[in-house]
């Protein structure tokens, strides 16, 4: 009996590592939703160079959140979620990162409309890693909160996301400056993590 409560408990309280990684071009909004998770706010930032690491805490899930060239638990989840700076030059380091994901957060920059055929390129390169085959994406198509925002389904169809068969996605259209849509967007993403684990 006290060997079945030790281990029970052991389950319960247990940490385990789950690695989750923001990516998206450079200026789509990764370092802001990254401080939004962090602290609810925004927070001035520049274009992510080298890495940065914070923890963060969302919904009990606690996360070691990687910026990088640059979520806890009914059992508490220990997570790593990098951001990944989306320069151009440090795109080609990205695959650095992908090894034991779970998900990928890829944001979009929904006003950067001459952008999006790069960025389904990019996104469409980093589904096809062998690394990244079981990992779940979460599509946050970003700043809503500005004139001439693509909506969710328009973003949707540009970055051809109905055509992944084989992988658990969602996109939801968000403001990380205001913080409407991340919610139910990190809701989305833990509760996948968690079925997956």
């Amino acid at each position: 009996m006290g060997a079945s409560v030790s281990w029970l408990s052991g389950f319960l309280w247990s940490k385990k590592e789950i690695r989750i990684l923001i990516l998206g071009l450079d200026n789509a909004g990764k370092t802001t939703l990254l401080y939004r998770l962090k602290i609810g706010e925004v927070v001035t930032t520049i274009p992510t160079i080298g890495f940065n690491v914070e923890s963060v805490t969302y919904k009990n899930l606690n996360f070691n959140v990687w910026v990088c060239c640059s979520i806890p638990p009914l059992q508490t989840y220990l997570t790593s979620l990098q951001d990944l700076g989306g320069q151009t030059s440090i795109r080609p380091y990205w695959r650095c990162y992908y090894a034991n994901t779970a998900a990928v957060i890829f944001v979009i920059d929904s006003t950067d409309i001459d952008r999006l055929g790069t960025a389904s390129e990019e996104l469409a390169a980093m589904l096809n890693e062998d690394e990244l085959k079981d990992a779940a994406l979460l599509v946050f198509a970003n700043k809503q909160d500005q004139p001439g925002a693509k909506g969710a389904g328009e973003i949707s169809e540009a970055l051809k996301l109905a055509e992944l068969r084989d992988r658990n996605w969602s996109i939801v259209a968000c403001s990380a400056v205001d913080g409407r849509g991340v919610d139910e967007g990190m809701d989305w993403l833990v509760q996948t993590v968690q079925q997956d684990s």
